[in-house]
């Protein structure tokens, strides 16, 4: 369907789910109007989303969608710098273990509540709880140094005694074990949202499944969605602190995996922004409305440690040795560049603005195409394995793109090493992440972007307990240097901090725990009467809350 205007009759916030009814605030403020009238800007989205619950959500397209509807302490700016969004001011003690946030007192749920401080302890312990599950609670713990974050995760204390407390209504306070030099950046990240605890409780599992559902306190409020539904849609929050600087009147999302499909729609005017892949990034490339964005996701191979196969390190390093990655991001043709590195270039920097990843193959000698290595590599496995024929198979999600690559990296291997036969599972992106967290797969196709940035986004992946060590590598020597960067003593000797996190990356890719592949670009049609996405390689990857249609 064509969206170009939004005339919504909704009884979203008056009549909702059992369960999940008004809180009884006392101070109740402006609800959404039901009607709103604007502009509504169609994008498509190339992969589903795993949930909007703010504390447990894992995908960036989960990040986005969160983001249009749910503001936090911070907010990025469109030049991608911290500003404040519910923080009206705050205060840093001298040794950089309190912050004390002074909120804004015009900000409401979408159901009337006001957002106070309790939402704010409520929605961190939540994150914390181990009862909740969330993938990112080591963003609370081991990221922001938290006070008590780690006895909690670990089931040695109550969540209620996280290091946070509401001084009052509108005070929010927060205790850290050590000074963390990034606190502000992680504060627009969606593990840190607020959250309404009655509408949380009395919705239960249902929380964030449906509109009905959903809680907004940011510049949309969402009007359709199911977990297993191919459209989603927004419509402006009027009562939104901020709505006055809200020009569009609503976003509507066609999820759409395939290049071609989404091409057609966007040239029939259907969407107005569409993220191509596959051939249709040829055929559009020299069109004036083509915008590639780079991205800080990187794709890589995981490597599962507890298959007997890949424990095998020689073997390992053969498949990293095989992989021409110029040849795959050829045939991928989306703009996308090598990668030799654990760490993306172009998203962190030092104190003196130096990329912490520099251009080119930086680590040779572990990360590069070379057939002499890969094949002698690969005989010393024969050899430690005792196996002359491999049957390996590689897990990849199925968007167009990952496919492509996937088969290019299996036809590579194969040629060169006769013994190999890989099969491809491809599957969605969720079940392939359910599928590598289980510890039920050889080696997959994986990616991550950051969360905020600091190179420990990456590296604190693979320390040992870690939701996102999906290969259960453990070296006690790599936890240990990277606990010296963030609770030990280089916490706050910022140079010599920089120097460990890139002797802990070396470590990765002398280990070959990972396979670096590719750097991701975005290929982007947007109209041209579109301005004003905010496109982020940290975080939230693009923001609309300044766009006008």
């Amino acid at each position: 369907m064509k969206h170009t205007t939004l005339l919504l009759t909704s009884m979203l916030f008056a009549i909702l789910l059992p369960g999940c009814s008004k809180t009884g605030s006392a101070k109740k403020g402006p609800l959404p109007a039901k009607t709103v009238n604007g502009p509504v800007l169609n994008v498509s989205l190339e992969a589903a989303i795993d949930t909007l619950d703010q504390q447990t959500a894992v995908f960036a397209t989960a990040f986005e969608l969160i983001g249009n509807m749910v503001d936090g302490l911070m907010q990025m700016a469109d030049d991608g710098s911290v500003k404040k969004a519910i923080c009206k001011d705050y205060t840093m003690s001298s040794d950089g273990l309190k912050y004390t946030f002074k909120l804004r007192d015009d900000v409401y749920w979408s159901n009337g509540d006001p957002v106070t401080a309790h939402d704010f302890v409520y929605g961190w312990q939540r994150a914390i709880d181990p009862a909740t599950g969330s993938e990112y609670a080591f963003m609370i713990s081991d990221i922001a140094q938290i006070k008590n974050a780690t006895a909690i995760q670990a089931g040695q204390m109550d969540p209620n005694q996280l290091g946070v407390r509401a001084v009052d209504d509108y005070t929010f306070e927060v205790e850290l074990q050590v000074p963390v030099s990034y606190f502000e950046q992680l504060l627009y990240f969606c593990t840190f949202y607020p959250a309404n605890q009655k509408f949380v409780e009395k919705c239960g599992d249902k929380y964030a499944t449906s509109p009905e559902t959903c809680l907004a306190n940011g510049a949309f409020v969402i009007t359709e969605y199911s977990p297993t539904g191919r459209t989603i849609s927004f419509k402006k929050n009027t009562a939104y602190y901020d709505a006055a600087n809200v020009k569009l009147g609503g976003i509507h999302y066609e999820i759409i995996s395939n290049g071609d499909e989404a091409l057609r729609k966007y040239q029939s005017g259907q969407l107005d922004f569409v993220e191509l892949s596959g051939e249709a990034v040829e055929k559009m490339k020299s069109s004036p409305e083509f915008t590639p964005v780079d991205s800080g996701f990187l794709y890589y191979l995981t490597f599962n440690f507890d298959d007997p196969m890949f424990a095998n390190k020689n073997l390992r390093r053969a498949f990293t040795f095989a992989i021409d990655r110029e040849r795959i991001i050829t045939e991928m043709a989306d703009g996308s560049a090598a990668a030799y590195s654990a760490i993306p270039r172009g998203y962190a920097f030092s104190s003196t603005g130096e990329d912490f990843t520099p251009k080119g193959i930086e680590f040779p000698d572990d990360c590069s195409y070379n057939v002499e290595k890969a094949r002698a590599y690969f005989q010393q496995a024969k050899r430690e394995l005792g196996v002359s024929k491999f049957n390996i198979q590689l897990l990849t999600a199925d968007g167009e793109t990952q496919v492509i690559a996937s088969n290019s990296i299996k036809h590579q291997i194969e040629a060169l090493f006769p013994e190999v036969n890989i099969s491809i599972k491809a599957v969605p992106k969720t079940e392939r992440r359910k599928i590598m967290s289980s510890g039920n797969f050889q080696v997959g196709l994986n990616n991550w972007g950051p969360d905020y940035a600091d190179p420990m986004t990456y590296l604190a992946m693979w320390v040992t307990g870690n939701d996102n060590n999906q290969g259960n590598y453990f070296n006690p020597s790599y936890n240990a240097l990277i606990a010296s960067c963030t609770d030990g003593d280089l916490c706050t000797r910022i140079p010599e901090r920089w120097s460990a996190l890139k002797k802990a990356e070396s470590m990765i890719m002398e280990d070959a725990v990972i396979s670096p592949i590719y750097q991701k670009c975005n290929a982007n049609l947007i109209k041209k009467n579109v301005r004003g996405i905010a496109f982020h390689a940290v975080a939230i990857n693009r923001i609309y809350k300044n766009t006008t249609k």
